[in-house]
């Protein structure tokens, strides 16, 4: 089994590498279209990932990969939100953004993986650990739903803050530039500050992520190669829907009721068993609700051109 994780792993790395180095010109905004062909892209490549995972571990694996990944893409496109209200705080130039996004990805790939070890191997082992995810996902749920979406304040994040402190920190961006040398001192950039951030935000993802895709399924490969597929198209996808995020504005109250639902099927798993292929339907069901619901009363608020 470690050869799959190993090759996984070495394939996802070489996509984000060809990403940047060969498909992204440095120095450059990323167009529309680049951005949305790579989100297809990803897409794909998560079907074929699901056919693969048919052919190997049978029906059951497959539908629990597509339902962790539809859970964790949803999850992900309402990351978006923050991610733009992070850019715009800081005022990152567009050209810049793909190399946060990009190195911000890679510190989430090392986490989630962390997270997903840490909670397959405490569930397994201590089962009562299932109904703190459980009540954790309905308490999320509930909490999105009465403040509405994640409420990020990038100024008072406490690592942000402590850098401040101890460290130089450059006026202006430098370029791509995370670090540089100024008189015999090393300052930070505040392109390494947006990077912070990002980083810590996943964590806070991460806690609603995790055990949301551990309530589908306690199959470790499963739940991190969702993950993963579902983290790699994110950066795209944020260049392709960013200046329509504002259109889907129930999106986040569906997510919110799927992460409730999820949450309550984990707590009465005992006693009640949901099929798999139920819960994908209904996932599935919310989030076209929510965004149909968008598209037809979409508020008072205009898209910026």
């Amino acid at each position: 089994m470690f050869v799959y994780w190993l090759l996984f792993n070495l394939v996802a790395l070489g996509l984000l590498v060809l990403d940047l180095r060969v498909f992204h010109q440095p120095g450059r905004a990323v167009r529309f279209s680049a951005a949305l062909g790579w989100s297809a892209f990803y897409v794909a490549l998560a079907a074929v990932f699901a056919v693969v995972v048919y052919f190997w571990q049978g029906h059951q694996a497959a539908l629990e990969f597509v339902t962790g990944y539809v859970l964790e893409l949803s999850l992900s496109v309402d990351n978006l939100f923050v991610f733009l209200v992070i850019f715009n705080f800081f005022a990152v130039p567009d050209e810049q953004q793909h190399r946060v996004l990009f190195w911000g990805i890679i510190g989430a790939l090392v986490m989630r993986g962390i997270f997903i070890g840490a909670g397959v191997g405490l569930v397994s082992r201590f089962h009562g650990i299932f109904y703190i995810f459980g009540a954790l996902l309905v308490y999320s749920g509930i909490r999105v739903c009465i403040a509405g979406h994640h409420q990020i304040d990038p100024a008072s994040n406490p690592l942000v803050k402590t850098l401040r402190k101890w460290m130089h920190v450059t006026q202006d961006y430098q370029g791509g530039k995370f670090f540089v040398r100024k008189e015999n001192a090393l300052y930070v950039t505040p392109l390494f500050v947006v990077l912070l951030v990002i980083e810590t935000t996943d964590v806070l993802f991460a806690v609603d992520s995790i055990p949301a895709i551990l309530g589908i399924t306690l199959n470790a490969f499963i739940v991190y190669t969702s993950n993963v597929l579902a983290i790699l198209g994110l950066r795209s996808m944020y260049f392709a829907v960013a200046r329509l995020l504002k259109v889907f504005r129930f999106l986040h109250y569906g997510l919110a009721v799927v992460l409730i639902l999820v949450g309550l099927k984990m707590l009465i798993a005992d006693y009640i068993r949901i099929d798999i292929g139920d819960t994908l339907s209904i996932v599935a069901e919310v989030l076209f609700i929510s965004i149909v619901a968008s598209v037809l009363y979409p508020g008072k608020k205009k898209i910026d051109d």
